[in-house]
Protein backbone atom coordinates (compact mmCIF):
# COMPACT_ATOMS: atom_id res chain seq x y z
CA UNK A 1 0.00 0.00 0.00
CA UNK A 2 1.31 3.69 -0.43
CA UNK A 3 3.24 4.97 2.58
CA UNK A 4 2.89 8.88 3.26
CA UNK A 5 5.28 8.79 5.86
CA UNK A 6 7.87 7.30 3.21
CA UNK A 7 5.91 10.21 0.71
CA UNK A 8 6.08 12.96 2.90
CA UNK A 9 9.48 12.34 4.59
CA UNK A 10 11.09 12.54 0.68
CA UNK A 11 9.13 14.88 -0.61
CA UNK A 12 10.13 17.49 2.55
CA UNK A 13 13.80 16.41 2.20
CA UNK A 14 13.78 17.65 -1.45
CA UNK A 15 12.11 20.19 -1.08
CA UNK A 16 14.72 21.89 1.28
CA UNK A 17 17.41 20.79 -0.60
CA UNK A 18 16.06 21.62 -4.09
CA UNK A 19 14.29 24.71 -2.90
CA UNK A 20 11.75 25.73 -5.21
CA UNK A 21 11.18 29.07 -3.69
CA UNK A 22 14.76 30.01 -3.93
CA UNK A 23 14.90 28.82 -7.42
CA UNK A 24 12.52 31.53 -8.16
CA UNK A 25 15.02 34.40 -8.79
CA UNK A 26 18.18 32.62 -10.12
CA UNK A 27 15.92 30.99 -12.87
CA UNK A 28 14.13 34.47 -14.01
CA UNK A 29 18.18 35.79 -13.93
CA UNK A 30 19.30 32.80 -15.88
CA UNK A 31 15.84 33.29 -18.44
CA UNK A 32 15.74 37.06 -18.90
CA UNK A 33 15.85 38.53 -22.24
CA UNK A 34 14.17 35.27 -24.05
CA UNK A 35 10.60 35.60 -25.24
CA UNK A 36 7.89 33.92 -23.06
CA UNK A 37 7.21 31.22 -25.32
CA UNK A 38 11.70 30.29 -24.75
CA UNK A 39 10.91 30.95 -20.81
CA UNK A 40 8.20 28.33 -20.64
CA UNK A 41 9.60 26.02 -22.61
CA UNK A 42 12.26 26.09 -20.64
CA UNK A 43 10.84 25.95 -17.48
CA UNK A 44 9.50 22.35 -18.55
CA UNK A 45 12.55 21.49 -19.75
CA UNK A 46 14.67 21.92 -17.03
CA UNK A 47 12.42 19.98 -14.67
CA UNK A 48 12.35 17.40 -17.10
CA UNK A 49 16.01 17.23 -17.70
CA UNK A 50 16.17 17.00 -13.49
CA UNK A 51 13.51 14.75 -13.40
CA UNK A 52 15.35 12.30 -15.48
CA UNK A 53 18.63 12.79 -13.78
CA UNK A 54 17.07 12.11 -11.16
CA UNK A 55 15.60 8.91 -12.14
CA UNK A 56 18.09 7.37 -13.60
CA UNK A 57 19.92 7.73 -10.33
CA UNK A 58 18.07 6.78 -8.65
CA UNK A 59 17.54 3.32 -10.27
CA UNK A 60 21.14 3.17 -11.24
CA UNK A 61 22.83 5.65 -9.05
CA UNK A 62 24.55 3.16 -6.91
CA UNK A 63 25.89 0.84 -9.81
CA UNK A 64 27.15 4.43 -11.21
CA UNK A 65 28.70 5.60 -8.75
CA UNK A 66 30.35 2.38 -7.49
CA UNK A 67 31.75 1.67 -11.31
CA UNK A 68 34.04 5.00 -11.19
CA UNK A 69 34.48 4.83 -7.97
CA UNK A 70 32.76 8.50 -7.27
CA UNK A 71 32.26 8.74 -3.54
CA UNK A 72 29.33 11.38 -2.63
CA UNK A 73 31.60 13.77 -1.39
CA UNK A 74 33.40 14.26 -4.88
CA UNK A 75 30.07 14.50 -6.65
CA UNK A 76 29.14 17.52 -4.06
CA UNK A 77 32.58 19.27 -4.96
CA UNK A 78 32.50 18.74 -8.30
CA UNK A 79 28.63 20.26 -8.19
CA UNK A 80 29.70 22.98 -6.24
CA UNK A 81 32.56 24.43 -8.67
CA UNK A 82 29.88 23.89 -11.76
CA UNK A 83 27.75 26.18 -9.65
CA UNK A 84 30.35 28.23 -8.63
CA UNK A 85 30.87 29.31 -12.09
CA UNK A 86 27.20 30.22 -12.74
CA UNK A 87 27.11 32.34 -9.99
CA UNK A 88 30.29 34.51 -11.29
CA UNK A 89 28.99 34.41 -14.68
CA UNK A 90 25.50 36.18 -12.82
CA UNK A 91 27.50 38.51 -10.88
CA UNK A 92 29.45 40.01 -13.97
CA UNK A 93 26.36 40.12 -16.15
CA UNK A 94 28.09 37.58 -19.08
CA UNK A 95 24.85 36.05 -19.38
CA UNK A 96 22.62 38.76 -19.91
CA UNK A 97 23.21 38.16 -24.01
CA UNK A 98 21.78 35.17 -24.53
CA UNK A 99 21.57 33.16 -28.22
CA UNK A 100 19.18 30.69 -28.98
CA UNK A 101 22.14 27.90 -28.68
CA UNK A 102 22.37 28.88 -25.39
CA UNK A 103 18.44 28.81 -24.38
CA UNK A 104 18.46 25.08 -25.20
CA UNK A 105 21.90 24.99 -22.94
CA UNK A 106 20.88 26.36 -19.89
CA UNK A 107 18.01 24.32 -19.87
CA UNK A 108 19.90 21.47 -19.10
CA UNK A 109 23.47 23.22 -17.62
CA UNK A 110 22.95 24.11 -15.00
CA UNK A 111 19.22 24.75 -14.26
CA UNK A 112 18.52 20.92 -14.84
CA UNK A 113 21.73 19.78 -13.29
CA UNK A 114 23.15 20.60 -11.15
CA UNK A 115 21.07 23.38 -9.75
CA UNK A 116 17.85 21.45 -9.46
CA UNK A 117 19.19 17.44 -9.71
CA UNK A 118 22.23 18.64 -7.30
CA UNK A 119 24.67 16.30 -5.63
CA UNK A 120 22.58 16.81 -2.36
CA UNK A 121 19.27 15.09 -4.47
CA UNK A 122 20.77 12.97 -5.98
CA UNK A 123 22.12 11.32 -2.79
CA UNK A 124 18.81 11.58 -1.33
CA UNK A 125 17.33 9.48 -3.63
CA UNK A 126 19.75 6.91 -4.36
CA UNK A 127 19.30 6.11 -0.51
CA UNK A 128 15.67 6.38 -0.27
CA UNK A 129 15.08 3.96 -3.37
CA UNK A 130 18.19 1.32 -1.51
CA UNK A 131 15.48 1.90 2.15
CA UNK A 132 12.71 1.41 0.56
CA UNK A 133 11.06 -1.64 1.89
CA UNK A 134 8.25 -3.47 -0.79
CA UNK A 135 5.97 -2.44 -3.51
CA UNK A 136 4.14 0.41 -1.53
CA UNK A 137 7.32 2.29 -0.03
CA UNK A 138 8.99 2.27 -3.84
CA UNK A 139 5.74 3.48 -5.50
CA UNK A 140 5.58 6.32 -2.50
CA UNK A 141 9.40 7.31 -3.07
CA UNK A 142 8.80 7.34 -6.97
CA UNK A 143 5.45 9.61 -6.49
CA UNK A 144 7.29 11.82 -3.95
CA UNK A 145 10.24 12.82 -6.87
CA UNK A 146 7.63 13.15 -9.38
CA UNK A 147 5.72 15.58 -6.81
CA UNK A 148 8.51 17.59 -6.28
CA UNK A 149 9.09 18.11 -10.05
CA UNK A 150 5.51 19.18 -11.06
CA UNK A 151 6.21 21.73 -7.92
CA UNK A 152 9.66 22.85 -9.47
CA UNK A 153 7.73 23.64 -12.91
CA UNK A 154 4.63 25.09 -11.58
CA UNK A 155 7.28 27.36 -9.40
CA UNK A 156 9.38 27.97 -12.70
CA UNK A 157 6.50 27.85 -15.12
CA UNK A 158 4.18 30.96 -13.25
CA UNK A 159 7.60 33.06 -12.31
CA UNK A 160 7.86 34.08 -15.20
CA UNK A 161 4.89 36.30 -14.25
CA UNK A 162 7.52 38.49 -11.58
CA UNK A 163 9.51 39.83 -14.90
CA UNK A 164 5.85 41.48 -16.27
CA UNK A 165 5.61 43.66 -12.37
CA UNK A 166 9.60 43.88 -12.07
CA UNK A 167 10.83 44.96 -15.92
CA UNK A 168 14.41 45.45 -17.02
CA UNK A 169 15.63 47.23 -13.82
CA UNK A 170 13.97 44.80 -11.49
CA UNK A 171 15.54 41.48 -13.58
CA UNK A 172 19.03 43.10 -13.31
CA UNK A 173 19.02 43.73 -9.38
CA UNK A 174 17.25 40.01 -9.04
CA UNK A 175 20.35 38.78 -11.55
CA UNK A 176 22.98 39.70 -9.13
CA UNK A 177 21.30 39.00 -6.17
CA UNK A 178 20.92 35.21 -7.61
CA UNK A 179 24.10 35.71 -8.81
CA UNK A 180 24.95 36.00 -4.79
CA UNK A 181 22.58 33.76 -3.91
CA UNK A 182 23.88 30.94 -5.95
CA UNK A 183 27.70 31.43 -4.79
CA UNK A 184 27.04 31.03 -1.35
CA UNK A 185 25.41 28.13 -1.84
CA UNK A 186 28.37 26.38 -4.29
CA UNK A 187 30.74 27.44 -1.56
CA UNK A 188 28.58 25.50 1.12
CA UNK A 189 28.24 22.79 -1.11
CA UNK A 190 32.12 22.10 -0.94
CA UNK A 191 32.03 22.80 1.97
CA UNK A 192 30.07 20.16 3.39
CA UNK A 193 32.10 17.97 0.59
CA UNK A 194 35.15 18.59 1.81
CA UNK A 195 33.94 18.12 5.52
CA UNK A 196 32.91 15.13 4.32
CA UNK A 197 36.24 14.14 2.95
CA UNK A 198 37.97 15.18 6.10
CA UNK A 199 35.00 13.08 8.31
CA UNK A 200 35.71 9.63 6.57
CA UNK A 201 39.81 10.03 6.90
CA UNK A 202 39.55 10.88 10.39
Amino acid sequence: MFDFAVFGSLFVTLFVIMDPPGITPIFLALTSGRPAKIQRKMAWQAATVAFGVIAVFGLFGHQILGRLHITPPALMIAGGLLLLLVALSLLTGKSEQPTQTKDVNVALVPLGMPLLAGPGAIVSVILAVQHANGVGEQISVWAAIAAMHVVLWLVMRYSLLIIRVIKDGGVVLVTRLAGMMLSALAVQQIINGVTQVVNGAA
